[in-house]
Order: structure tokens, then sequence, then C-alpha cells
């Protein structure tokens, strides 16, 4: 890792540290160019979900420059999470190799209220072991504040999304309400800074989520670009040590266009997509592919999809800072029917 970048989390560190006293900060950057053309997704490289034309935005937005870790989520579960009521802890999340080093003390009764901690070297890895459930119930925290408390409408139940208690596998009826601030991102807002180009609304999409076409390597150590956490069958596994996910933003100069780190491998990210519907069953969206699995899964024309109320070792996500709706009525107008159509790779 290169000195500004350690130096750069080791503030992030000390800002989580100090959050005891104040609040979780989301890094993000801007992403431009509203009403950019969209691209048909999810039939090339064995993409599980149905096809979609994918990417276009109409409007202006902020997307978190990292995934979701666990640190930020630990302050999160203190809270709120003093007495759990809604499951937001996954006792696996405490595996210091699988998990995300975030333990739990305390009964969770009146009088000895669940605490959290996390191991120092989990800090600034990726949250682990989130269903889409437990993603939008953080969005929901952010955008009333931040408040501590029991979870309810004023902290973890309403806000960004109505959830009112719900945890199930079909939830097809909540979606982002209107005059949201932050939200677990849309399939759309991932997409376009992921792979959009940018610089115009036509500028197109890469294959990858590093700002190339061609698959990233796997090493730490280069300097020169284009590498992500995922697994080829080759090679050191996990590559850091023994942890299998990577603190964000590990690999150099190799962000997406807009700026964004680890939109491919490291965890697959939930998103708000409902991907598909079967007997009653729902599946919401998730992207990017995780530290174990192989390239196919970071390409662009890859749609995965799974059970909200799924928790696992290679899921985590993402958050978008969205602006206000009536900025978002008036830019969607310019966005409607636009298209872009890729060439190969089977798309």
């Amino acid at each position: 890792m290169n000195t500004s970048k350690a130096t750069g989390l080791v503030c992030v560190v000390i800002g989580l540290l100090a959050g005891a006293a104040g609040a979780v900060v989301i890094a993000t950057v801007p992403v431009g160019n509203a009403g950019n053309i969209g691209e048909l997704s999810g039939s090339g490289a064995g993409g599980y979900g149905p096809d979609r034309i994918c990417g276009s935005v109409g409007y202006d937005y902020r997307i978190g420059t990292y995934e979701v870790t666990a640190g930020q989520y630990t302050e999160f579960l203190n809270k709120v999470g003093g007495f759990d009521t809604y499951g937001l802890y996954n006792p696996n999340m405490s595996d210091t190799r699988y998990g995300s080093g975030i333990s739990r003390s305390g009964s969770g009764t009146v009088g000895d209220p669940h605490k959290y901690t996390v191991a120092w070297y989990y800090i600034n890895r990726p949250v682990n072991y989130v269903s889409y459930w437990d993603s939008c119930r953080f969005a929901n925290w952010l955008h009333n504040g931040q408040p501590t408390g029991a979870q309810g409408p004023g902290t973890t139940e309403r806000g960004t999304y109505t959830l009112d208690g719900y945890n199930g596998q079909d939830g097809r009826t909540i979606r982002r309400n209107p005059g949201a601030r932050w939200a677990v991102t849309s399939e759309d807002e991932w997409y376009k800074a992921a792979y959009y180009k940018g610089g115009s609304t036509n500028a197109g999409y890469f294959d990858y989520p590093t700002g190339s076409d061609t698959a990233p390597g796997r090493d730490m150590n280069d300097a020169s670009g284009n590498n992500a956490n995922y697994y080829t069958g080759s090679g050191p596994f996990p590559i850091d040590s023994g942890k299998y996910t990577t603190v964000v933003g590990e690999f150099q100069n190799s962000d997406s266009p807009y700026g964004t780190f680890d939109q491919g491998g490291n965890v697959w990210e939930w998103n708000e997509a409902v991907v598909y519907e079967e007997a009653g069953y729902t599946y919401r969206g998730l992207r990017g592919g995780a530290f174990d699995d192989n390239d196919d899964y970071l390409h662009a024309s890859f749609r995965g999809y799974g059970y909200p109320s799924f928790e696992g070792y290679g899921v985590g996500f993402r958050v978008s800072e969205v602006p206000e709706p009536t900025s978002m009525a008036i830019l969607a107008l310019g966005g409607l029917g636009m298209l872009f159509r890729r060439r190969g790779q089977g798309r």
C-alpha cells in the first residue's frame, strides 16, 4: 500500500474511533453526467439475473467511495443494537478469517444491553454477514441522523425505507421512499459508478469496475493499477495474510472512473433491484463478486441476486447519498428512453 493511501486509512480509523462521541463519516464521490445512456446487462459471463438495461441515472448523486466497513457497522450496532430486536448482528461476524471481526457481549436485556467491539485489523475491512434488510436499516439510521436508541420508527424502521420490523423473503413492496437522503444503492447507481466511463452522457462502459476492459490482476503490491480481491484458482488464497477480505481501497490506482474502490471482488454488494420473483419469493440484486469468485463475477454483464434475508461471508453493501426528490424528478426527464447496447461479450 502506498504512503498516501495508508495515511488516509489511518485517518479513517481515527475518525471512527472518535465516533463514539461523534458520527460515522461515509466517504463519498460525486457521480455526474446525469441522463447518461444505459446498456444491456445480465446475459454475458453466465449472469444469473434476467437481462436489464442498467446504468442510466437521470440525476447527479454521491456514492460511497468504499464498501461499508466493519468499524462503521460496529458503531451502528452500538447506537441501536443494545437489544438487537431485528437481528442486525450475526454471530459469524466474529470470525476473524471469513467474518469481519465484530464481537458482541452482554445479554441484550434491560440493565445488560449488548455491546459490540471490532478487532482493530478489521476496522477498515468490509462488513459481511449482512442481509439486505440490515443494509436498509443502516441506511435508515443514516437518513435519521445516526440517532442512539432502540430499533424503531425513529432509528432503523422508517426513513428511506418503511420496514416496521419486516425481515422476510419477499418484501417486494418495500422500496425507497420520497425524500430519502441515504440509501442502499439502486442497481443503476451502483452500475454507473462501477463501469461508466464518464465525461459525457454517451461515453459508454468499461467491462470491469477498475476502469479497464481487461480482467484485473490480484496483486496487493502492484502500484500500476487494475487489481482486485478475487480468486483465480491459482496463486495465493487468501491474498492478505489469512484474512479473506482486504482493507477497503487497498488496491492502488484500481478505482472506477468516478473514484470508487472494490466494486469488483472483496464482497458482493446488495442493491435495491427486485431481480427475480417466484412462488411468493423475491430476490434482491447483488453485484460485483467476492473474494472467492472468479473474474466472471466482476464483469459488467453479471447480475447476481439473493433472498433479501440471506447473510453470508461474501456479502456486504455500499450506500448512496441522493439529492432532494424535486431535483431527481426534474433531471430524470432528460434520461428517459436512453439506451446503449454493448457489442461483443455475448451482449
